[in-house]
Formats: C-alpha cells, sequence, structure tokens
C-alpha cells in the first residue's frame, strides 16, 4: 500500500517495504527507534558532533588550568573544523528534514530552525573571541573557557531535544522507505568537499560496533547502486586521497592509447573514436595553442547569462500576455539559478579568488546579487497571492527586475574576466588551474550537481564538453575515480542526441575503466548505458536495478519538471535523458530544490564570509516573520506584559555572567552577594517557567491549528532546570571549598608544616578549577535563556495576536497573576520593575491592574509596598523608574489619610469638622463599599471609641488589661486560645486591649478589631510588649517564634495549620498557597481550589452573604462551597440545606448531578392515573436549569421539561384548554 506524497519535503509515493519495528507511543525518546531505523544514522552523528565539542571544552580549559598554556592554534582548527561540520548538519536538517516533518507534524521544525540560527551566532562570538590580541591574559582565557561550555551546552541541549521530540516523531510519522529517502537526501545535501571529510570523521568518532551498524545503515539508505555505494563508503573510510593523477601533463594520446578496445556491442560510446583521428586530438591542440582549463568559467559565465537572459524574455512574454498560469514554474526556474549563481559565487570566494589573489574580493558584489534575486522571488509571490487582480505595474516591475539582474549579473562576470582569469591564466599551470574547477564544482551537494551538469554541457558545444570532462577527469584524484564517473554520466545527459563524451574525452570510457574497480564490489558492472542501447540482453543488471529503485521509491528525474522550465525545449529534451548514460540518478525528489535549498545556500555564504553576510530564512519557516513585522509595536497587548519578565531575567543573566569572573578572587562577602542575586533569579525564572507551562503553553495547544507549538520550549525547560541545579550545586561547593581555604589561612598564621602548604596550595587550585566551571556554567546558562526567550518572542509572541482576543489575553493575565503567592509578587515586582523604563513599568502596573479591578490588589500592593524595606533599596537601584511608583503610593495615602484619621485627631475634632469629615467619606466613590461602611461606623463612633482610648492611656502599664498569658491548652502549657495556637498576644489599636486574637476581642468587646492597625504584640513567655513581629525580640526568650506562620500584612499568627496570604483578597487562607493547592480567580475575586480551574464566574460572587445564615463570605473563616450556577454558601451550610432542597436559593437552579433523582420521578409520574378530567390538561412551564419555556402535563407537583428532562421547573400558566397541545 503506498503512502501519501509530501509535495515540499521531498519524500515522494513509495511502495511499502516490510514493516519496521512499531513505535512505543508512550516513549518520546531517540531510545524507542528501531535498531533497523535509517534514522538511527542521525544519532550517530550527534554522538560524533558530542565528543568534538567535550574535546574543544576540555582544551580550552586546559588554558586556564596548565600555568604553561596550550595551543590556541590548534584548538581555532579544531572549533574551524567543528562549525564547518555542525554548519552542513544543520544546513541539510532546514532543508530536507524540517520541511518534510512540517508536512506531517505541524509546529514543530520552526523552534529548531531558529536555534540553529542562534548557534551560528555562538559560533561568531567564539570566532570573535579567538581573534582577540589579548590571548595571554587569564582573563581572556576564562572568557574563552566559558564561551566553549556554552557552546558545548547550547548544541547539546538542541540534540536532546531533537532525540526526544523530532527522531521518534520521524520514526512514527514516516514509513521505513520514506525514513530512507530523507536520510539519503540529507547526505545529497551536503557539499561534496566536506562529505569527503565528514564521513571520515564521523566514522572515526564512534566505535566499532556502532561503526558496523552504522554500515548496515548506510546499505539500506543508499540506493541499490555500486557506485554510488564506492562513493559513500570510501568516503566513509578515508580513503580520500591527495595525490592527483600523475598524466597531467603527459600527452593524452599516451592515455587513449593505452585504452583496451572493447568487444564490439558491450560500450557503443567506443565506437565513435577513432585509431587516429580520437576527438582528444582536438583538446591536445587547443591545449598546446591558447586554451587554459580556466577558461571553463567562461562556460558558468555564459549558461547564467543565457539562461538569466531567457527569464528576462519569459517576463516580457507574461508581461504582453498577462499569462501568469506557469508562474510558479517559473519561480521554480528562478530559484534555480540563483541557486547556481550562488553556489558559484561561494566556489569563487573560497577556492578561486584567495589562491589567485589573497586580498581580491567580489563577495560585495555576490551579497548585492543575492539582494537582487530575493527581491525578484519576492515580487514574484506576491503576483502569485494577487492572482487576477495583479496590476499591471506588478508586470512592469517584474520586467523591470529581470533586466536588472541581467545587467547587475554580467557587469559582475565582465569584471572578473577581465581582473581574475588573466592573472589565473598567467600565474597558474594547467594542472593546478584543473585542480581549483574541481575543487568548485566540489563545493556544491551532490544533489546540484545532479541538476547543474547536464544543464552546464547542455549549453556547451560538443568540443568545449569534450574538453570540460577532459578537464574534470585530470584534475580529481585516484580516490575520486567513482565520484568523476558519476559526475560525467551526469554530464553526457546534457549532450544532445544521447552521444556520451566520457570515453573520447579520456582516452577511454571511465565505466571500463572503473570495472576492476568494481570486483570489490562483488561483481563488474558497465556503467556506460550506451552499451545496453544495442540489445537487451546485455543490459547491465545495475541499469536494472537502477530503473527498479526509481520505481519504487518514485524518484522522478532530478530536473524533469524544473528543466523544461530552465532552458526551453532543448533543455527539456537532453538534461534527463535516460538514453546517454546508465549512471545511477540520486532519486532525490527536485521538489526540495527550492526555496529551502536555496535557504541553505546562503547560509553557507554566511559562513564563509562571517556574521556581516545576509541570511535567509527558509521560506517554510516565513508565515510568522510577516505577522511579527507587521505588528510589533503597533499595540500594545496584555500578554505583553508577560514577556516584560524576559528582560529581567537578561538583566540578572548578564550580571551572572559578568560577575562570575570576580569569584576567582575569593571575596567572601561577594560571594554571598553572588549566591543570593542567584538563587533570587532561579526561584523568578521558575515561577514564570510554571505559569508558561501550566497556563501558557497550554493555552496555545487548546488552538487546533497550534498544536505542538510549545513542546520545544517545556523540554528547554527541564533542561534550564538542572543547569539551575547544577550551578547551584557548584556554587554550594565553591563556598565550601572558600571555607576551608579560610580555616587553612587561619591555621597558617599559627605556623604550618610543608606538607600543610602544599595541600593548600592544591585547595586554592581546586577553588580556581571550580570558580572557572561556575564562570562557564553563568555563561551556558545566559546562552540558553537568552536563546529560549529569543526564539518565544519571534515565535510564540505574535500567536497571541493572531489567535487570541484582548478579553483572552486578559483572562491568560488573570491566571497567570492568580497564581502567583505574595512572597512571590513581593520579590518579582521589584526585580521586573528594575528592569524597565519609566513608560513600560506604568504600562505592566495598568495591565496587572485592568486584570485584578475587581480584587483586593491595589489595596495589597500599597500596604506592602509603603511598609517592606524592599521599597526605600528599591529607589536607589531602579532611579527614576521605581521614584513614580512610589509617589503614586504616597499619594493614595494622602488621600487615604483623610479617611483615616487617628484617635487623638478625632478627639480633637468638633461636630463640625466630625460631620464634614463623614460626608466626605459618604460621597467618596472610588472607595470600596465595605471600607465605605467600615470608616463611617468608625467614624460615627469615634467619640465613644476615643474616650474609651483615652481610659486606657490612664492606666498604668503594669495594669494592661489582659497581660496575663493565655492558653490552647492549660494543662500542656500551650499559649494561644480557643481559635488559634500562637506564643503571643496582639494589642487592639481600637481600644488598647490585649487579646489573643481579634475573635476573642470581638467577643469581649462591643466593637471591631482592625487586626491590620496591630502595631504592638505581647510575648506570653516573657510577658514583654513590643512591636508586632515574628519572633520575641528580648533577649531571655533567644529568638522565640510566636508561630511557625506569621504574616506581616494581616498581622496574623497561626502555629497549627498551612496559611498563605492572597495578594487579592488581601487575607490569609488556609491552604499550601496560589499556584500549589489554589489559584484565585480574577472574575470571581475569590481563591479556589486548583481543580476548580474550569468552572462558571460570577463576578465579585463571594462578596455576599451567605444565603442560609447571612455571614459574609468573602472575610468567613469557615470553609465555603462553590455550587455549579456560581453562588457560594458555607460548606456546614450546604449540607444542612441540602437534606431537604436540591435547588440554590438564589437562582433556583440544581446545586448538582440530579439525574438519578429525576429518574425517580419518572418512574412515579408513570405509576400514577391522574382524574379523566385533568389527564388531557397542560400546564406552561419555565425551566429552571436550561431557562426555556415549554408545557408539560397537568401535574399538581412535578413538571418535567420537555428539553433538558429537568423536574427543576415551576408553571407559568395553566392551560384552560381541556385538550393538552402536546
Amino acid at each position: 500500500m503506498a503512502t501519501p506524497e509530501i509535495q515540499n519535503g521531498g519524500v515522494s509515493v513509495m511502495a511499502a517495504a516490510p514493516a519496521a519495528a512499531p513505535l512505543d507511543q508512550s516513549s518520546h525518546s531517540a531510545a524507542a527507534l528501531s535498531v533497523s531505523s535509517p534514522i538511527r544514522v542521525f544519532l550517530f552523528f550527534h554522538k560524533a558532533i558530542r565528543t568534538e565539542l567535550d574535546g574543544i571544552h576540555r582544551s580550552a580549559m586546559a588554558l586556564v588550568t596548565n600555568g604553561s598554556g596550550g595551543d590556541i592554534k590548534q584548538l581555532m582548527e579544531k572549533c574551524h573544523f567543528l562549525r564547518s561540520i555542525y554548519k552542513h548538519h544543520s544546513n541539510a536538517e532546514d532543508e530536507v528534514i524540517f520541511p518534510a516533518l512540517d508536512i506531517r507534524v505541524k509546529n514543530v521544525a520552526r523552534t529548531y530552525s531558529l536555534e540553529h540560527e542562534g548557534e551560528s551566532l555562538l559560533f561568531d562570538q567564539l570566532f570573535s573571541l579567538l581573534d582577540n590580541d589579548m590571548r595571554n591574559e587569564e582573563s581572556y582565557k576564562r572568557e574563552l573557557a566559558s564561551c566553549t561550555g556554552a557552546l558545548q551546552t547550547s548544541i547539546s541541549q538542541h540534540m536532546s531535544k531533537e532525540e526526544e521530540q523530532v527522531f521518534p516523531l520521524l520514526n512514527e510519522k514516516f514509513s521505513f522507505e520514506e525514513q530512507a529517502s530523507l536520510v539519503w537526501q540529507f547526505l545529497c545535501s551536503i557539499p561534496v568537499n566536506m562529505m569527503a571529510e565528514f564521513l571520515p570523521w564521523l566514522s572515526s568518532s564512534i566505535s566499532p560496533d556502532e561503526r558496523l551498524d552504522m554500515r548496515k545503515c548506510l546499505h539500506r539508505i543508499i540506493p541499490d547502486e555500486k557506485l554510488l555505494q564506492q562513493i559513500i563508503f570510501s568516503w566513509m573510510d578515508g580513503s580520500k586521497m591527495r595525490s592527483k593523477r600523475k598524466r597531467y601533463e603527459d600527452d593524452p594520446r599516451q592515455s587513449s592509447s593505452s585504452a583496451t578496445p572493447t568487444e564490439k556491442g558491450l560500450c557503443s560510446c567506443e565506437s565513435s573514436r577513432n585509431a587516429e583521428g580520437d576527438i582528444l586530438s582536438d583538446c591536445n591542440a587547443v591545449s598546446s595553442s591558447l586554451y587554459c582549463p580556466m577558461d571553463d568559467i567562461l562556460h558558468w559565465h555564459k549558461a547564467i547569462e543565457k539562461e538569466l537572459n531567457d527569464i528576462a524574455e519569459a517576463a516580457r512574454s507574461i508581461k504582453l500576455t498577462g499569462d501568469f498560469a506557469d508562474l510558479s514554474a517559473f519561480n521554480r526556474r528562478l530559484q534555480f539559478i540563483a541557486e547556481v549563481c550562488i553556489f558559484h559565487s561561494i566556489a569563487e570566494d573560497k577556492v578561486i579568488f584567495p589562491a589567485v589573489d589573497a586580498e581580491m574580493s567580489f563577495i560585495q558584489e555576490h551579497a548585492e546579487e543575492e539582494s537582487e534575486f530575493d527581491k525578484f522571488r519576492h515580487l514574484i509571490e506576491s503576483i502569485e497571492n494577487a492572482g487576477a487582480n495583479s496590476s499591471a505595474d506588478f508586470y512592469s516591475k517584474l520586467c523591470s527586475q529581470a533586466d536588472h539582474i541581467m545587467g547587475t549579473v554580467k557587469n559582475h562576470f565582465r569584471n572578473e574576466e577581465i581582473k581574475v582569469l588573466p592573472l589565473a591564466r598567467q600565474h597558474f599551470s594547467p594542472e593546478r588551474q584543473r585542480e581549483l574547477l574541481y575543487k568548485s564544482l566540489c563545493v556544491m551537494p551532490l544533489r546540484l550537481i545532479e541538476c547543474v551538469l547536464p544543464w552546464l554541457v547542455g549549453s556547451m558545444s560538443e568540443e568545449e564538453a569534450r574538453c570540460f570532462l577532459y578537464n574534470m577527469h585530470m584534475a580529481a584524484p585516484a580516490s575520486d575515480t567513482a565520484l568523476v564517473t558519476l559526475f560525467s554520466g551526469w554530464a553526457c545527459k546534457g549532450c544532445p542526441g544521447g552521444i556520451c563524451l566520457s570515453s573520447s574525452a579520456v582516452g577511454g570510457c571511465p565505466a571500463k575503466e572503473l570495472k576492476e574497480t568494481q570486483e570489490n564490489f562483488g561483481r563488474s558492472c558497465r556503467y556506460c548505458a550506451c552499451a545496453s542501447m544495442l540489445t537487451e540482453s546485455t543490459t547491465c543488471g545495475p541499469a536494472r536495478k537502477c530503473e527498479k529503485t526509481m520505481k519504487e521509491r518514485n524518484l522522478v528525474s532530478s530536473l524533469e519538471n524544473a528543466a523544461s522550465n530552465f532552458s526551453g525545449a532543448k533543455s527539456q529534451n537532453t538534461s534527463l535523458s535516460n538514453q546517454s548514460c546508465c549512471v545511477p540518478g540520486l532519486g532525490v525528489n527536485s521538489n526540495s530544490l527550492g526555496m529551502n535549498s536555496l535557504a541553505s545556500a546562503k547560509s553557507l555564504r554566511s559562513l564563509s564570509f562571517g556574521a556581516s553576510a545576509p541570511s535567509l530564512n527558509s521560506s517554510l519557516f516565513n508565515w510568522e516573520t510577516e505577522t511579527n513585522s507587521s505588528t510589533s509595536g503597533l499595540t500594545v497587548r496584555p500578554i505583553d506584559n508577560i514577556f516584560k519578565f524576559h528582560k529581567a531575567i537578561r538583566k540578572d543573566l548578564e550580571f551572572l555572567d559578568v560577575e562570575s569572573g570576580k569569584l576567582s578572587d575569593c571575596n567572601e562577602n561577594f560571594l554571598r552577594q553572588f549566591s543570593g542575586r542567584f538563587r533570587l533569579l532561579w526561584g523568578l525564572y521558575r515561577a514564570h517557567s510554571n505559569a508558561e507551562d501550566d497556563i501558557v503553553f497550554p493555552a496555545l495547544e487548546s488552538k487546533e491549528t497550534l498544536h505542538n507549538v510549545s513542546h520545544s520550549y517545556t523540554l528547554d525547560h527541564k533542561q534550564e532546570e538542572e543547569l539551575f541545579e547544577d550551578i547551584s550545586s557548584a556554587l554550594t561547593e565553591l563556598s565550601q571549598l572558600h571555607e576551608k581555604l579560610n580555616v587553612k589561612d587561619i591555621a597558617g598564621n599559627l605556623g604550618e608544616s610543608l606538607s600543610d602548604s602544599s595541600s593548600h596550595v592544591n585547595g586554592w587550585k581546586k577553588y580556581n578549577e571550580v570558580a572557572t566551571k561556575v564562570q562557564g556554567m553563568c555563561k551556558s546558562i545566559r546562552v540558553s535563556l537568552d536563546h529560549h526567550v529569543m526564539r518565544e518572542e519571534v515565535e510564540l509572541w505574535p500567536l497571541f495576536d493572531r489567535y487570541f482576543s484582548v478579553e483572552e489575553q486578559d483572562k491568560l493575565v488573570g491566571r497567570i497573576i492568580g497564581t502567583t503567592g505574595a512572597e512571590v509578587l513581593q520579590s518579582m515586582l521589584p526585580w521586573v520593575t528594575s528592569a524597565l523604563t519609566l513608560e513600560e513599568q506604568n504600562k505592566m502596573m495598568d495591565t496587572w491592574k485592568q486584570a485584578t479591578k475587581n480584587t483586593m490588589f491595589s489595596e495589597w500592593l500599597n500596604e506592602w509596598w509603603e511598609g517592606t524595606p524592599a521599597a526605600s533599596s528599591q529607589v536607589s537601584t531602579s532611579g527614576n523608574s521605581t521614584s513614580q511608583e512610589y509617589n503614586v503610593h504616597e499619594s493614595t495615602d494622602q488621600s487615604d489619610y483623610t479617611f483615616k484619621p487617628g484617635w487623638k485627631d478625632i478627639f480633637r475634632m468638633n461636630q463640625n469638622e466630625l460631620e464634614s469629615e463623614i460626608r466626605k467619606v459618604s460621597c467618596d466613590s472610588t472607595l470600596d463599599p465595605r471600607r465605605k461602611a467600615y470608616l463611617l461606623q468608625n467614624l460615627m463612633t469615634s467619640r465613644w471609641i476615643a474616650s474609651q482610648q483615652s481610659k486606657t492611656d490612664e492606666t498604668e502599664d503594669g495594669d494592661l488589661l489582659g497581660c496575663l498569658p493565655s492558653f490552647r491548652d492549660s494543662e500542656k502549657k500551650i499559649f494561644g486560645c480557643e481559635h488559634y495556637k500562637r506564643n503571643c498576644k496582639l494589642r487592639a489599636a481600637c481600644c488598647g486591649k490585649l487579646v489573643a486574637c481579634r475573635f476573642c476581642h470581638d467577643e469581649i468587646s462591643d466593637h471591631s478589631m482592625d487586626r491590620k492597625a496591630t502595631s504592638e504584640m505581647m510575648c506570653m513567655n516573657c510577658l514583654k510588649v513590643q512591636p508586632v513581629g515574628p519572633v520575641c525580640i528580648t533577649p531571655s526568650c533567644n529568638g522565640l517564634a510566636m508561630a511557625k506562620y506569621y504574616c506581616s500584612s494581616c498581622k496574623f499568627f497561626d502555629d497549627e495549620r498551612e496559611v498563605y496570604h492572597c495578594p487579592f483578597c488581601n487575607l490569609c487562607r488556609v491552604g499550601k498557597g496560589l499556584g500549589v493547592d489554589f489559584f484565585h480567580c480574577m472574575t470571581c475575586n475569590c481563591c479556589l481550589a486548583m481543580k476548580l480551574v474550569d468552572h462558571k464566574c460570577r463576578e465579585k460572587g463571594l462578596e455576599t452573604n451567605c444565603p442560609i445564615c447571612c455571614d459574609f463570605l468573602f472575610t468567613s473563616s469557615t470553609a465555603v462551597r462553590a455550587l455549579p450556577c456560581g453562588h457560594y454558601m458555607h460548606s456546614a451550610c450546604f449540607q444542612a440545606y441540602a437534606c431537604a432542597h436540591y435547588i440554590c436559593p438564589i437562582c433556583s437552579k440544581s446545586m448538582g448531578d440530579m439525574s438519578v433523582y429525576f429518574g425517580m420521578l419518572d418512574a412515579l409520574m408513570a405509576s400514577e392515573v391522574l382524574p379523566e378530567e385533568y389527564r388531557n390538561r397542560c400546564q406552561d412551564i419555565l425551566c429552571n436549569d436550561c431557562d426555556r419555556k415549554g408545557t408539560a402535563p397537568f401535574h399538581w407537583l412535578y413538571h418535567k421539561c420537555g428539553f433538558c428532562g429537568s423536574y427543576n421547573t415551576r408553571v407559568i400558566k395553566v392551560d384552560r384548554d381541556p385538550i393538552c397541545s402536546t
């Protein structure tokens, strides 16, 4: 059974192979890959890369730890090699693997492509550091070790994520044949010159067993063609030889005469040779005259110019006819020539120009050509998107851009032909010229060479083509015999009439010369298809295998579609003619030679020219960039404030990275400060990442089109948590070493032996090693988090604009804040605001207040900010950005002070002043109703309260009311009261009484106690009155804790239960905390259990009285139960009420699942028989559960809703008609 075709991913329809081992659906790691899975090849790649990374980091660490230094030049060579290997590995993934995966599984590949870009920047930073002139300084070596460690961490994390997410998906979503096809395309997308280095290095980096396993895997991946397998395995065995053929200057006739004529009918290409009239004589004549091998560059120029001219003509034709039906083919044609130009320029810049003149450079011209091709491609895409609505202006721009590119390229080629070619002819021998040309060809990947060679040869005359093949054969080293035979066969496919030029060009059929080599593979094979043209009985076996393989894999010709557009009818007839040669094709899909391959080519240019060179994102990943660029900075979104944390994270990461270099100074105070700053960042980052994992990412995943978009970031959080734990352990070890060194220093002052001195030196050495390790880990965590938050902002940030309304974003912000406890907020707010500008700070606080508008958050914020020492310290650290926020709180205090006069002030007020204050409070619409009622009550009774206060003040201190201790358990002498267990009493601010709690105060007083106004307490152990706090400050108590839990905001103590302070209720609640077992709903303004995340919201639903006992629910100390309708009552009241009722006393909806009860009523109604006069009578009813009106048969008690089946209904009309309408 065939599998579906992937149009853009490079995987074609293929017949199903024997079923591979099924993927364990419960496993999400690379360990679940089948032993026979082709994807296992990537695991070998990853292991080799990890080994190389480890070696580089060890070398960098050796520079720090060894006093004699190390070989930086050797380290630089290793880094250059790794960068080249990894860059090509990444490009092949971006070009082949990720586009194919994105078709089967959406929203996975983009993140990994972004990571490749980040890793490329890391390499740039590393090489910038390696080129620094401060190599002998200690700080330079430490920074170098940190940079290599960060690179190792970043790439290792990236590969681990691929093994955990990408590889299992490839194994699950792709058949065995598709996997093999993808891996083969991956290999064919790496430049030939890199494959010759890449595979030997890979083979040497794995164990012998793994090497054998990999060879078996490659046997299943490479098409069943001896020539292709010989090429790949010769590279893997490292058999590339640097020696060139010794007959560069020998008489080609000698080579020709040494070839033994074959039997008639076995190779008809030799029949084109004459004994004395060989075409080689023409090559010799040209060679001996003015012809230079370097002139082959002119053939490239001519072919490119011809193709560009055809494209310009096609553009003018489109303009004249207005027919854009074949615009997509025109676009593919443009992208092909753009890719050819880019790789041609890479070859010139990396091979030709450095050899001719190290100072000569055409990098600027090449970059300009890339830019022009990009503009052309975007213009075509605009026309395609506009369709029939395309204006004439579009077509004029199309022609203008085509002509402009044509002129730019022509001028560039003329400059090269004037400045470069004469120098090459003058200074290089023919052998050297051929060598440079062959190396420049090998800069391309196999997949592109298969398409380019027939296209190039098709633009040459027969004589030029033979000389081109001759130069290629003479330049190739002996180890590349199979490779150059493959190149020759591909080139021959572009010859008019299907003529094989290889035999006449090199003095013999290369397939014949390769015959002896093929014996190592089991049997000989004639790779020239000319023999198979004579008779079917002599057809080569491999040729048939090639045909069979191509059918099985649906390996359509590499340029069958594209070539028809590349060079018109001529190249269509010649580029892929299977009649000219039977050398095997690669079998890769031409669709993947589109924009993704072009992006890979441009990425290689950036590798060649450094970070300043332009780069291109693959078209697969362009869907979001436009949205980001179009919406960024235009609107303020509520969700943006969550990303404001990224700015604060970056600031602290920079601190850790920069300041970690000072740890080697062994300063105790700095070490303590650094550790504290690190642990603050760790805790706040954990809160931020938990909010993303629990709230933000599930919200994204809930959108159907965004499935899998966040999985990679969840894996990032796990890896970063491990990094934080490693740094924490290293800092603990560093602190322990510091303590030991301090002890030894003290002992050293008293006198030490020689052995002690040696131990001291070793201790210092160990301390420096750990300090260097911590510095490297801080660099790693900075790089890791920097790249993480960058990818979130690029990939995830714009999605909220596209898929979430402002209301939904507000709700998300509210959920995030609602799971953040008061202690975390107290650390987080100063930390975040210190990193923001004044405008950003105001916007963030506005968004928070908007999200918490139904809560007491502003009240808590004002109380906390005024009373915390962090407020004053924050002013000094954040400067002006915090001063305004502080002033806001001060202005709030001034306005609030008018309504909260002290008792002494009230006592001095006359009646008119007091009434004026009462009127001000009554008319103030900004006050919360509960707050207003409290103030009015206290102002009206202020005379009496003030008199009581005055009496209390006249009492001597020793006679204070309640100065004796109270007990929770008098027998066990446990301090407290019947309400709470605690070791202190509170002094009420209203009346001065010492009471164990506010409930005890209210029981013995005629007024309520404002516990938040409490400023003094009495320790019941020493009976000393002192400022309220968590511990007794009397020396005799030795820091006795007043309770396990103390809230400075509520002045609340509890020694028995788990309690937390909710900053949105601004009250202490029983529980483990927000985000643990409770969350605060911003709409309902109440704390709910985590299991009630999906509940029916009712604005300020808890700010009401219990419908049963009429006590105020919001401040109630007893448990409250939420009903399905959104109303609340005390749990105890619910238990009593539900014994006789099942409907909400407020809205009359059912309080639970009543299906069983309603089923019993159905049975009851079916068994009852009504009197005759009532049987056909109906009643109009209203269902309390579904709020719909209907009719029901007459009954004096039960009426069933015809829509939802509920009996929770009410009669609204009795039908007088004796005949029921139902």
